[in-house]
């Protein structure tokens, strides 16, 4: 499981556009539904017991810089789980100022696939700091905000990035991201199998079963938007039924 999840856990996911808390279907700019300030959020989630949060810069992820700055350090401020942050990271200075604040692991998308030994370099600073994250389309690897093919097999590539000492891998399945349709638990569990690292899984969980059926498949952990934010099930329901 390596030192970050000591059991299984359900992450919430606070994704933040312009300064407030969004889930996007499907990662499509434009169809986001809005749930209010991202500290109130990173809050009240961790009230319900949650262990770690899961940040996104989705301005960051689309427009390849760090948007959200101020709102995100307003959560680090108010919160004292660990955090993983992610979006518009694109070079080690980006990734160094957040560790330096607090961020306990920060995620690498499009930079990590176009430059791998970026991981390195942080890793060497910060290790087991780096969390890759490998969104999948078809069965494979895409970056750019999921318009670009990479070509790049998900399990081969995860293997690739526990080499250069990537800590964790997040596996998000695109075609059921923000979806509530389910999880496809095959690619997760071939990419669990092929990594000593914890894997984190993320897209289209609907129901407590879907994050069941994912911990079953060797995840380490769970990222959850939608489905707690819409109220499908609780935070405190979800993670007792993984803790049994």
């Amino acid at each position: 499981m390596g030192t970050h999840f000591p059991h299984f856990e359900v992450i919430p996911a606070v994704d933040v556009q312009d300064g407030e808390v969004v889930q996007l279907v499907a990662g499509e700019r434009g169809t986001e539904t809005r749930y209010g300030d991202p500290v109130e959020a990173a809050t009240n989630w961790v009230d319900a017991g949650a262990e770690t949060l899961h940040l996104v810069d989705l301005d960051g992820a689309f427009e390849g810089e760090r948007v959200n700055k101020a709102a995100f350090e307003a959560v680090i401020d108010a919160v004292s789980v660990p955090i993983q942050i992610g979006g518009g990271i694109r070079t080690p200075s980006d990734a160094f100022d957040l560790l330096s604040i607090g961020v306990d692991r920060v995620i690498l998308g499009t930079a990590a696939v176009e430059e791998p030994p970026i991981v390195e370099v942080i890793s060497a600073e910060y290790p087991r700091s780096v969390m890759v994250s490998l969104d999948a389309k078809d069965g494979e690897v895409v970056v750019s905000g999921w318009t670009e093919r990479t070509g790049l097999d998900p399990a081969e590539a995860a293997t690739r990035y526990e080499d250069l000492g990537a800590g964790a891998i997040l596996f998000t399945d695109v075609d059921v991201e923000g979806q509530l349709e389910g999880v496809n638990t095959e690619l997760v569990s071939r990419v669990c199998a092929a990594v000593d690292i914890p894997v984190v899984a993320s897209g289209g969980v609907a129901t407590i079963d879907d994050i069941r059926s994912l911990k079953n498949a060797g995840a380490a952990a769970v990222v959850v938007g939608t489905a707690l934010y819409e109220g499908s099930f609780t935070l405190e329901a979800a993670q007792s039924a993984v803790d049994r």
